[in-house]
Formats: C-alpha cells, structure tokens, sequence
C-alpha cells in the first residue's frame, strides 16, 4: 500500500496542472526547439492533462483546452495523424461549451488537417472557426481567436 504524502496533494495538482500547461506554452513560443525540449514540450502537457484529470474541479473547457495544446504540439512536430486524434478529443469536449473554446477547436482541426494535405477539411473547419468568432462575445477572446484563424489563412 502507498504511503501518504506528506504535502497537500490537491495543491499540488493545481500548481502542476497549470504550471505544466505553461511550460509547454513556453516551448510552442521557442523557434528553436531542441529535440529534448520538443519531448519535453510533449510530456509536459500530458502531465498537465494528467493533473487536471485528477482535480475536483476538472470539466469540459479545461480538458478542451488541454486538448488543444496537445494538438498544437503534434502539428508544430509534423504529426499529422496524432493532431488529429487530438483535435477530435478537443472538439468532444468542445460542443457544449462558449463559441470561443469551440472556434479553438475548430482552429485545432483547421491546423491539422493543413498538415495532413486534406486542404478542404481545414477550409471546412476555418469556417466553422471563424462563424464561431463572431459568435464571441468577450473582445480580447474574439481578436484571440480571429488571429490564430488569420495566421491559419495566410498559410492555406
């Protein structure tokens, strides 16, 4: 049988939930990732998944955003088929949540299919994306959101 820790272990999920999502967000901003810190990039928001599954206010828009990250990371490495899983897993926890967190996972797919070369699924899912912007409300989150999808048009 395991021993009880002898910190709060509650409190320390909630720090490393959010302490890993932003280390890996740290390394999607570096340009020029070592292939150790593209692996650390990869653990760090599965363990940051990992901690937010084991909190009690997990839900829905915190594991659609978790999600997200994780399909960012597998585009930015070139793996097409496991951004895609996960933009799917993003989007499943995505439906019932505000337009902004349903745009992002739209913008995942949009992002993967773009690598996959399926150039009329992302066009499918940059609209969806971009009807679900102007569905925003909060100014900050639309322009958020109406720049990733800019980024992704630039690129089609």
């Amino acid at each position: 049988m395991a021993k009880t820790p002898e910190f709060d272990v509650s409190a320390a999920h909630k720090y490393f939930s959010a302490h890993c999502f932003n280390k890996a967000w740290d390394l999607i901003e570096k340009t020029d990732r070592t292939p150790e810190e593209e692996r650390l990039m990869v653990a760090l928001n599965q363990a940051s998944i990992y901690h937010w599954l084991q909190r009690d206010d997990c839900n829905h828009q915190r594991l659609s955003v978790g999600y997200w990250q994780a399909s960012r990371i597998q585009t930015l490495l070139g793996n097409a088929g496991e951004a895609l899983r996960l933009g799917e897993v993003c989007l499943s926890y995505s439906g019932e949540l505000k337009p902004f967190y349903l745009g992002y996972a739209h913008e995942a797919l949009a992002r993967a299919h773009g690598l996959a070369a399926s150039p009329r699924e992302s066009a499918r899912h940059l609209g969806l994306a971009l009807e679900l912007a102007a569905k925003v409300g909060d100014k900050g989150e639309r322009e958020l959101l109406v720049a990733d999808i800019e980024q992704l048009k630039c690129r089609a």
